[in-house]
């Protein structure tokens, strides 16, 4: 079983015409031929994007008429900042099932509104701020280097885009591999949250083990940790190994994007620390070391 990806998603791009959304789809479409069927442009309906290996993805004006066409069921947003929100907005309109928003820099006012939509929808939304998500060798949305997987059994969730690809890296390097990797972003208002993939992966006869990176700044790490806690007095539970990054950041000063801001005593390194160990998860001692801490957590 994939989480949220697989072979059979569809997914159109909204944003296809700009340089990042260009790049992304044509890696996208090279990762063992993910399914990017269509661009989305209010200005730019009835024309065609082409790909470098000479594939044509039609044009739409929205991701409605896009979603009603080609059958999509996911997403991708590469859209500056200021109409980012919109974008994600259209996306739910058009009630498409999954969405995945890349962009950095969204106004977290704008989230705010988003969030309320999106609680009244069906719709799911990675990110904003997120590297995306990858099931190996089935399908890729958004921005995480492809050549790095390989199919196996631990899951990835992330708020850090850059420690998701660590992750993966050490477990491939372990010969472990992935079922999926999920990097859910950094912004402090954002569309899934550690609990939502927890509950996939450990529902997941594939997963048989979990890496979980967290960061500095706000409480989710600790809810997490309540919700495994909770999840294992029911017997369900698997091997994990998690991390924290911004250990070394000094305290009162604000770190990274707007999630890492610790304040009134809550959100530091050490109480995220705290509740990963007491929910029963093994907290590497370093980035570099989530792999072989990965390796001995399965042995012992």
């Amino acid at each position: 079983m994939s989480i949220l990806i697989d072979s059979n998603t569809k997914v159109i791009v909204q944003g296809l015409t700009g340089k990042t959304g260009s790049f992304h789809t044509n890696q996208a479409l090279e990762y063992f031929g993910t399914k990017m069927v269509a661009g989305t442009h209010p200005r730019k309906a009835g024309e065609h994007w082409t790909a470098d290996s000479g594939a044509q993805l039609p044009i739409y004006a929205n991701a409605a008429d896009a979603k009603d066409a080609t059958g999509a069921n996911a997403s991708v947003i590469y859209v500056p900042p200021a109409g980012a929100a919109a974008a994600i907005e259209e996306a739910i309109d058009a009630e498409i099932p999954l969405i995945v928003c890349i962009t950095e820099g969204v106004p977290v006012l704008d989230m705010v509104r988003v969030k309320a939509k999106l609680d009244k929808s069906n719709s799911r939304l990675i990110g904003p701020n997120c590297p995306g998500l990858l099931t190996p060798e089935q399908c890729k949305i958004g921005i995480m280097p492809g050549k790095i997987f390989k199919k196996g059994s631990v899951g990835v969730v992330s708020r850090s885009g850059t420690l998701t690809y660590e992750a993966v890296y050490q477990t491939s390097v372990e010969g472990l591999g992935q079922t999926s990797a999920v990097g859910i972003g950094g912004d402090p208002v954002k569309g899934t949250e550690f609990i939502d993939v927890l509950e996939m992966f450990l529902a997941d006869d594939e997963t048989e083990s979990i890496v979980m990176i967290g960061e500095i700044g706000g409480t989710a790490e600790e809810e997490a940790a309540q919700f495994l806690i909770d999840e294992a007095k029911k017997s369900r539970k698997k091997p994990m190994v998690g991390f924290i990054a911004g250990r070394t950041a000094p305290k009162g000063r604000t770190m990274g994007h707007a999630g890492a801001i610790v304040s009134g005593g809550k959100g530091d390194a050490e109480s995220k620390i705290a509740a990963m160990e007491a929910a029963g998860i093994k907290v590497s001692p370093s980035p570099a070391r989530l792999g072989t801490t990965m390796v001995e957590v399965l042995k012992g």
